[in-house]
């Protein structure tokens, strides 16, 4: 999938044509825009003297029509029903050749608890080596490039009339999580809400923070994104879903987003508020732990707490907060 032959959408609307339709196993292979619908080549003139001003912008975006990050899809797969399961599995995630980040001016939660609200916004230009391992900006800062999507979603139920839900707030049915974890080697299990998923994603980060405490990331097209979509047909009492294999895929109480990943098993909590969003996470992998094992709560609990970390998500994303926790491999041992 390319935007140019698939146009990019800003909005997470079930009445969108799916762009392409899949089977259940199906691998998907996508280049994505970067969150602010730059063009994805840009001037190296630009690029060197770190000049947002001299950037492309994608032609013929409508902000009034898709206000959001620029996206790809929907992607439906057939077959998927509300209450099944859709896990994205993450193959490959390639960042594109250069990224945008910037901090100030912004009436955010962190540009206000940095000082930097009232102040001009200052945007740092990034360009990737040709290995992308490594990102230079026009000051010759450098980090150490570790991509991922920032945005994976199902399309969440909307009412008829209600109209289309913003991008921006991360929901049960995920989208723009900003989960630094979910590099390639992931696993992302997501609520369907809506018949065939309707699966969006995009929100290129060469690099993130655990917070994203400037509001954005590394933003960056990804040249390349593959993911394998696998189908868990409707979840059943007990936090159980199962495929066409008889093979389980846990889902959460209440629909929570987890995701496997290199760090280890992570549960995604948000909340209009930090203590909200820890609750949630730590009810999330209580409840991952008790459907898996068979655990009491205290129990479950007890054991979190010698083997599972809460960290920061996110603070920036229209209000709710984000949270996830992380039990690492190898760190617990249940007796059977």
């Amino acid at each position: 999938m390319d935007p140019r032959e698939h146009p990019p959408h800003g909005r997470f609307d079930p009445s969108l044509a799916p762009v392409l339709v899949v089977e259940d196993g199906d691998v998907v292979e996508a280049v994505t825009l970067d969150s602010g619908w730059h063009a994805l080549e840009q001037p190296e003139a630009a690029l060197a003297a770190g000049d947002p001003g001299g950037l492309l912008r994608w032609p013929g975006h409508d902000p009034a029509l898709d206000p959001g990050h620029a996206l790809t899809g929907p992607v439906a797969v057939r077959g998927a029903e509300p209450g099944d399961v859709l896990e994205v599995r993450i193959r490959d995630v390639r960042p594109g050749a250069w990224a945008l980040t910037g901090a100030g001016s912004r009436e955010t939660f962190a540009d206000r608890a940095a000082g930097v609200d009232g102040l001009p916004r200052e945007v740092l230009v990034w360009r990737l080596d040709e290995q992308r391992r490594t990102a230079v900006d026009q000051h010759g800062d450098r980090v150490a490039v570790r991509a991922f999507p920032g945005l994976v979603g199902t399309c969440p139920a909307i009412p008829a009339g209600a109209g289309p839900r913003s991008t921006v707030p991360p929901r049960r049915t995920g989208g723009n999580v900003d989960c630094r974890e979910l590099v390639a080697g992931s696993a992302l299990f997501l609520p369907v809400q809506v018949p065939g998923a309707l699966l969006s994603f995009g929100d290129g980060h060469a690099a993130q923070g655990d917070g994203e405490v400037a509001g954005v990331a590394l933003e960056c097209p990804l040249e390349r994104l593959e993911l394998q979509l696998v189908l868990h047909r409707a979840a059943v009492p007990g936090g159980e879903a199962h495929d066409d294999d008889g093979e389980a895929a846990w889902t959460l109480p209440g629909g929570r987003p987890w995701a496997s990943t290199p760090a280890g098993v992570v549960v995604l909590g948000t909340g209009t508020s930090l203590d909200e969003a820890t609750a949630d996470a730590l009810g999330g992998v209580v409840d991952l732990l008790v459907a898996r094992h068979g655990l009491s709560r205290q129990r479950a609990l007890a054991l979190a707490s010698a083997a599972v970390d809460l960290r920061v998500t996110q603070v920036v994303n229209g209000g709710v907060h984000g949270v996830h926790a992380v039990l690492p491999p190898g760190r617990l041992e249940i007796a059977g």
